[in-house]
């Protein structure tokens, strides 16, 4: 099973409460994260939306991949799991 979406090519300026406001248009989100850089802060324009069923995440995906924000294209795919 998996719930847990990548979104690529984030604006800069999002943060997680806006990934999270944008990802909830498409169903109860469990957790959204822009990933930041440790020593800067700054955002590493990538971040996971994770939803509490599969089927959920595959929708939000389909209706998202490629959609504009700030005038960037966005990309979203299931994520993959970390390598142990």
């Amino acid at each position: 099973m998996n719930n847990k979406l990548f979104v690529g090519s984030l604006p800069w300026s999002v943060d997680d409460a806006q990934l999270s406001e944008l990802f909830s248009a498409h169903g109860s989100v469990v957790s959204a994260r822009v990933i930041t850089d440790r020593e800067t802060g700054r955002s590493r324009g990538f971040g996971f939306v994770e939803y509490a069923d599969e089927a959920t995440a595959q929708a939000a995906m389909e209706a998202l991949d490629g959609s504009m924000i700030d005038g960037r294209a966005i990309s979203v795919s299931f994520a993959r799991p970390k390598a142990e």
